[in-house]
């Protein structure tokens, strides 16, 4: 089963570590990471912004792609949040299995 990284930000660490929480109690993700002290440079509805934000760097697998999807925009306060999903190409197989153990549903 193919395994993705899933990038999302937040305007606040409580703010992610309540999606990330969400994310892992649900197994719609094995682990979520949660780094502090980004700083985001985008432009929104005809502005350009400079924000500080939190990057959560999500493991799960592919099938889980579209719950983790509404799940995360259901919960987050933006808009239009940013759900990136990066496929793992090589890892260490005990973590791999991890991951696939942990974010299996049912």
């Amino acid at each position: 089963m193919e395994k993705i990284v899933v990038l999302i930000t937040a305007p606040s660490e409580e703010e992610a570590a309540n999606i990330a929480y969400t994310l892992v109690a649900e197994k719609l993700a094995a682990c979520a990471n949660i780094v502090e002290g980004i700083r985001s440079i985008y432009s929104w509805q005809g502005e350009i912004h400079d924000e500080p934000e939190c990057l959560m760097v999500v493991k799960t697998s592919a099938e889980n792609f579209d719950a983790l999807e509404a799940r995360v925009k259901e919960l987050h306060s933006y808009e239009v949040p940013e759900i990136i999903a990066l496929p793992i190409l090589k890892g260490s197989t005990e973590y791999l299995d991890w991951v696939w153990e942990n974010s299996r549903r049912g």
